[in-house]
């Protein structure tokens, strides 16, 4: 089963400006970018030529946790929020291949990823794969309608690869990933990924996107991107540079 929940007053992006999806399909070598995005990528990669690197990491750990969280830990729910342009391997085709009755939801407030939609959204016979148009600022909105498609009594993977640093400090992001995490039951687990601030070609690299973008990103220390993890028992390795 399908479905595509969509915001009624969406709009596509700004195509002559940089959009944060477009640049990073660009740096993970997709072709959903324009060249405002491109130039914002090269420049990006001027500061810091490993960066293409990293994303295609960020991409790899996303499967493997995916695949840990389905074949080691059994779950069988996913709540993927901040899900991007579709790439090779998005979460839910990665759970169905180890569980084909596995059940995700993906959140992104991006109408130029809903209109991407119908080529993410293809889930097995057996399970089921949703996309709500929501903001992650409003989770209990998100928990609401994910409820629709997942049963929140039991265990849930709550994905958050790269989206709490486009959350600034002042709207706490770490009350938001709570609000999330202490609605899920026992058994769930958290995966999450974002930048830190701890190195100059780094801190270069993100000033020189948020100086094009209109959505900033906002690097933080090692330290208070443990504080995500708050409540939860690290599985090893754990946190990871």
């Amino acid at each position: 089963m399908d479905a595509i929940d969509q915001a009624p007053d969406g709009g596509i992006p700004d195509a002559g400006k940089p959009h944060s999806a477009r640049v990073w399909n660009y740096l993970l070598g997709g072709e959903d970018n324009t060249p405002a995005d491109r130039a914002a990528g090269r420049a990006v990669l001027e500061h810091f030529p490993d960066f293409a690197a990293v994303a295609r990491h960020q991409r790899l750990f996303l499967r493997r946790a995916v695949r840990f969280l389905a074949e080691e830990a059994g779950l069988r729910q996913f709540l993927d929020i901040g899900t991007g342009l579709p790439t090779a391997d998005n979460t839910h085709q990665v759970a169905q291949r180890a569980a084909p009755d596995s059940r995700i939801v993906y959140v992104d407030h991006d109408p130029l990823v809903l209109r991407h939609a119908e080529r993410l959204l293809t889930s097995t016979p057996e399970g089921s794969c949703a996309y709500l148009d929501a903001d992650v600022r409003d989770p209990e909105g998100i928990l609401a309608r994910a409820a629709e498609t997942l049963d929140l009594t039991r265990p849930v993977g709550l994905m958050l690869f790269g989206v709490m640093g486009q959350i600034p400090d002042e709207d706490d992001p770490w009350s938001l990933v709570r609000t999330l995490t202490e609605a899920l039951p026992a058994g769930s687990h958290l995966a999450l990924t974002d930048g830190t601030d701890t190195g100059d070609a780094l801190n270069e690299a993100v000033a020189a996107y948020n100086s094009r973008s209109v959505h900033t990103y906002h690097l933080r220390s090692p330290e208070r991107i443990a504080a995500f993890f708050d409540g939860f028992d690290l599985l090893p390795p754990g946190l990871v540079r």
